[in-house]
């Protein structure tokens, strides 16, 4: 389709040759070769308000200033900030104030300059501020004219109309061209093959490096290797191409290398793999978003190609003159050619021989008008010097379609991918219904990718857009779909859009017409082969068809055979046709699509989608208490729904159904899912067995375990909450394994999942594998995956076996921290009952093992109730057990005597001291309760003379720790002082040691203070009639002050706390 109007004249007779051009606001500037402006005003004109159609623009001139610049005006610009014109003329940049026009003021840094480029964006800006906390982000419109000169480039600044510095950097060459990427970046072309990106904020380049062109492109080469058999068919061709970098959009930029144009981004490299092929370099580019506007010279662009049979005279394939390309930056596809005159009705094919006037040729310029007005402007000046003296110039219009046009008419051609980019390319305030538009067209364009094999795209955007499933099933063969099905003509229709009939001839013809010709609708290197084959087909192809017609004409059909089977003619593309057996041959082997294949791979993407869609409706279903169990008491079976109901349930998201309506989506997915199992692979039946589903279990139970299909059998059962069928199935399973591995852990598994609401479930079915293998069965209480309630837990474990208790609550405390008193004092108690029954059964090993246990617990733990184990314990038994819990009571005179007169375990007595010893506190004389106890036994049957050589060890080692007086009290008469030579050295000292430090320490403090208080007697300062107070800054004079410490400074009396406060503030 074409998406702009055909071109329309808005001002002509322009004698002066233009150079340079501007549109501002309601204004067109017009540069001229002898350095005049031309200034006209623009008038919009509705002719048709009510065909919704946008205004035509005329212009009006309103006068030319003579003088602006004594030669050519290269270029034109406006900087919004100061509301001036930015002139280029004799390699020097003046701003012209407008409306004025005077006076003028020149940039005096930018001398010897080639090109310039504005770019005003509004910015965030901080503010100055003493903290960055302080600091506010204010939106501020800055303007930057940035001026490539001769090997350097200079930037200029506005903030809010206020010049900033000017800044300059060092180029390795002159910037003939540039475009800015964003606020930050920009691009210079060196010359046609020379690019580099510009970073403002560091003021730096970096060379922009292309990939290689794989081809030459085919209407080039075609020229090269025809050039001079034909007049018209190489003009243009010599024209030395000029660099080019205009901005596309999302900071990138376009640059053209002969007829290649690549897209590069911010950071120097090549943004898109996909280029733009021209047939010749082109001229000038300009870019009004979304599409690319290219201007080609005369013989370069190949008439759209006519597939109607012509004689051996057919027409010229090339335009005579200059050509307008319109491309879409999306697709890179060509939308529009319109070759000059755009005015011209004459038709392009003529006999040959026949002998025509030559078609008038012009040079084109182009200019956008702005970002937000879908219209170019485009000045025709005629090469013909005469003409151009008598006739001058002419502006010219291009509007754009309205975008819902342009987007219908894709939908109506069927091409969808180029309608959604297209609409992806607009803003909500282009468009109304662009959302809507959006979802509808996403839908059709899955469709077609449907259609041509992409089933992984086509079902993530049935996903993305929560479509009916039953129009996704519809899309699939009956044995998937059941009576869902849809023939494949009816598809589009069915999601919405227009049925795809033939194209009428008024339609083809159109889109063959001269001003215009359908997109491609490809992308990228489709896009690319297309274009190209156009190009072999319409341009090389036709230029080889008319060289040889020519050479047939001339010399007779021998020669004409011969030059299409010479290697001249084999340079031109599309010699290399196959005959019609080669073509029939090979038409037969591409015949035997592999149709099973594609089944396949659309019916797992389907079960993608069903998947998908599965546990989503099953938690909305869940959410208004509906489930498998209670659907046909409420709601009448699927099979009574009628086909065109389902197909009108909404496309929406699951929160936005009734529940009736997701019920049926559910259904749907269900059946559907069944169907595609069983196509694909039967056993990915155990993916919808494992989960709640729609299926009834009796007609699918006797069919699975005929197939022996167990483990999706067990899964059905567990979705359906019919666990004593499913672990009754795994312990007959189990019958046949003779690995215990194998035979128990699949019950464990399945009881490990299990919730607490099944706890009798999971006792009764958990008694045989404890019976079989008690340690793995322990594994079923211990999992993550369900957290059961401890107490029925540990009555079942202990009736089983107590040692099992006992490791489930060691579970429950070491693991889990359970800090309830009520599992701590049971664990003590079955320590302390399987320690017995140890002994009783004179099990050596348990009882050491139980018994260690009771210690360490009794000694660590602070949750069980000590007294009421203490009661337990025998007084002729587990003497180290009674000594431990009687100095958790506090008894540690009772707990000493254990250790000392039963367990004769001085190391252990010395060690529980240690441990219970705490200066200034109910135990600082524990020590002295041990020593008691070895020098005065309270046992008639401990010997008192093997008690004395412990007590004097202990006295040795921990002198410090008891008291000196009572310590010799205790002493027997029979021991010498030289066994207590330490001790009683220690206990001289002592005292007369921490005497004098205690005196020299506070004397020492004294003369500290003493020393500071005559330091600051003698401070003083001094205050004349200059000293300023640093809080207020103002002279002290004769005021009360304050000085502060600790550097002297001296404020109003009145200012010391503010003042002090901030020093407060720095030093911290």
């Amino acid at each position: 389709m074409a998406p702009f109007e055909s071109p329309e004249v808005v001002a002509t007779g322009i004698k002066e040759k233009i150079d340079s051009l501007l549109v501002q606001a309601d204004r067109l500037y017009l540069g001229s070769s002898v350095g005049s402006l031309h200034i006209y005003s623009l008038k919009h004109q509705q002719d048709k308000p009510e065909d919704g159609q946008p205004s035509h623009t005329s212009f009006a001139l309103e006068e030319v200033r003579k003088g602006v610049a004594r030669r050519s005006i290269e270029q034109l610009g406006f900087i919004k900030d100061v509301n001036s014109l930015v002139v280029l003329s004799e390699m020097n940049v003046n701003i012209l104030p407008l409306p004025q026009l005077s006076p003028p003021t020149p940039l005096t840094q930018s001398k010897a300059a080639y090109s310039f480029a504005v770019n005003s964006s509004v910015q965030t800006v901080s503010t100055d501020a003493s903290t960055p906390s302080q600091a506010q982000l204010i939106p501020t419109l800055v303007t930057h004219l940035l001026v490539g000169c001769r090997r350097k480039v200079v930037l200029y600044t506005w903030k809010d109309g206020e010049a900033q510095e000017v800044t300059e950097a060092p180029l390795p060459h002159s910037a003939r061209v540039i475009s800015f990427l964003n606020p930050d970046t920009a691009c210079f072309a060196y010359s046609p093959t020379e690019y580099a990106i510009f970073s403002l904020s560091t003021m730096s380049a970096v060379d922009i490096i292309t990939p290689l062109p794989t081809t030459t492109s085919a209407g080039v080469g075609a020229m090269g290797a025809l050039s001079g058999l034909t007049g018209y068919m190489t003009l243009g061709l010599g024209a030395k191409p000029k660099p080019t970098a205009v901005h596309i959009g999302e900071s990138e930029v376009l640059i053209t290398k002969d007829t290649q144009g690549f897209f590069v981004g911010p950071d120097s490299k090549v943004a898109r793999p996909a280029t733009v092929e021209w047939p010749a370099p082109p001229e000038d580019v300009a870019v009004l978003k979304p599409y690319i506007f290219s201007v080609l010279p005369a013989g370069t662009v190949a008439i759209p190609h006519d597939p109607t049979p012509t004689t051996a005279g057919a027409a010229p394939s090339l335009y005579p003159t200059s050509t307008l390309q319109i491309r879409s930056s999306i697709s890179l596809g060509v939308s529009q050619t319109v070759p000059f005159p755009f005015t011209a009705q004459q038709s392009l094919t003529v006999p040959v021989g026949t002998t025509l006037p030559p078609i008038p040729n012009s040079t084109l310029r182009l200019l956008t008008a702005s970002s937000t007005k879908p219209q170019l402007f485009l000045i025709s000046t005629p090469t013909d010097k005469a003409t151009a003296t008598a006739e001058g110039s002419s502006v010219w219009q291009f509007t754009m379609k309205p975008w819902s046009d342009q987007i219908d008419e894709l939908v109506v051609h069927g091409k969808y991918s180029d309608a959604l980019d297209l609409l992806n390319s607009l803003d909500d305030s282009m468009l109304a219904d662009r959302t809507q538009r959006r979802t509808r067209i996403r839908a059709l364009n899955a469709v077609s990718q449907f259609r041509e094999g992409k089933f992984d795209d086509a079902i993530d955007t049935f996903i993305d857009l929560d479509f009916n499933p039953a129009k996704v099933v519809a899309l699939y063969p009956e044995s998937v779909s059941g009576r869902l099905s849809v023939p494949k003509d009816q598809w589009i229709h069915l999601y919405g859009g227009p049925s795809l009939d033939t194209p009428s001839p008024s339609v083809e013809d159109d889109q063959r017409s001269v001003g215009s010709h359908g997109g491609s609708g490809k992308k990228e290197g489709e896009e690319e082969k297309a274009d190209r084959s156009s190009l072999e087909g319409g341009a090389a192809g036709s230029v080889k068809s008319s060289v040889a017609d020519i050479l047939g004409s001339v010399a007779g059909p021998s020669l004409k055979d011969r030059f299409q089977k010479s290697a001249l003619g084999m340079l031109v593309p599309g010699q290399g046709h196959k005959d019609d057996d080669t073509a029939s041959i090979a038409s037969k082997r591409k015949v035997p699509l592999v149709l099973r294949d594609d089944l396949h791979r659309s019916v797992e993407t389907l079960v993608r989608f069903l998947t998908d869609r599965r546990p989503k409706l099953g938690s909305s279903l869940d959410a208004v208490k509906i489930t498998p169990h209670n659907q046909h008491q409420t709601y009448p079976p699927l099979s009574k729904t009628s086909v065109k109901d389902l197909f009108e349930l909404p496309d929406a998201p699951l929160s936005s159904l009734t529940p009736e309506q997701l019920l049926r989506f559910a259904q749907i997915v269900d059946t559907a899912l069944y169907k595609a199992y069983l196509i694909i692979r039967p056993t990915l039946l155990s993916s919808l067995c494992r989960v709640a589903n729609w299926c009834e279990v009796s007609e699918v139970e006797e069919d699975l375990r005929s197939r022996k299909k167990f483990s999706e059998l067990k899964d059905l059962y567990h979705g359906k909450g019919m666990h004593a069928k499913a672990l009754e199935l795994l312990r007959e399973i189990s019958k046949e394994e003779d690995d215990v591995e194998e035979k128990l852990d699949p019950s464990i598994r399945y009881l490990q999942k299990l919730g607490p609401e099944h706890l009798s479930q999971i006792f009764e079915s958990a008694r045989w594998i404890f019976d079989t293998d008690k340690d793995r069965a322990f594994q079923i209480f211990i999992s993550e995956d369900a957290e059961l309630p401890p107490q029925p837990v540990c009555d079942y474990l202990e009736r089983i076996d107590p040692r099992l208790c006992i490791r489930y609550l060691e579970y429950l405390i070491g693991e889990k921290h359970e800090e309830s008193p009520e599992f701590h004092n049971r664990l003590a108690g079955l320590y302390l009952s399987q320690t017995l029954v140890g002994r009783k059964r004179n099990d050596e090993g348990l009882r050491q093992e139980m018994y260690g246990k009771l210690l360490t617990f009794i000694d660590s733990n602070n949750r069980f109730a000590i007294d009421r184990l203490y009661g337990s314990l025998s007084s002729t038994d587990l003497f180290e057990a009674r000594a431990i819990l009687l100095g958790r009571l506090g008894r540690h005179d009772q707990a000493l005597e254990l250790y000392v007169y039963r367990l004769k375990d001085y190391r252990k007595a010395e060690e529980y001291c240690k441990r219970v010893y705490q200066p200034n506190t109910e135990t600082k004389a524990v020590f002295l309760t041990l020593l008691r106890i070895y020098l005065r036994p309270t046992s008639s049957s401990v010997d008192a003379a093997s008690l004395l050589h412990p007590a004097l060890d202990l006295i040795s080692r921990h002198s410090p720790r008891l008291d000196s007086v009572e310590t010799l009290k205790l002493l027997p008469p029979l021991v010498t002082a030289h066994d207590l030579k330490e001790f009683l050295v220690d206990s001289i000292r002592a005292p007369v040691f921490d005497t004098r430090v205690t005196r020299n320490v506070s004397k020492a403090r004294n003369d500290q203070i003493a020393r500071k208080l005559v330091a600051l007697q003698a401070r003083r300062v001094k205050v004349t009639d200059t000293r300023i107070c640093p809080q207020c800054h103002k002279r002290i004079g004769n005021s009360v002050i304050a000085v502060h410490s600790p550097h002297g400074e001296v404020t109003h009396y009145q200012c010391r706390e503010a003042f002090a406060r901030k020093l407060q503030q720095r030093l911290s």
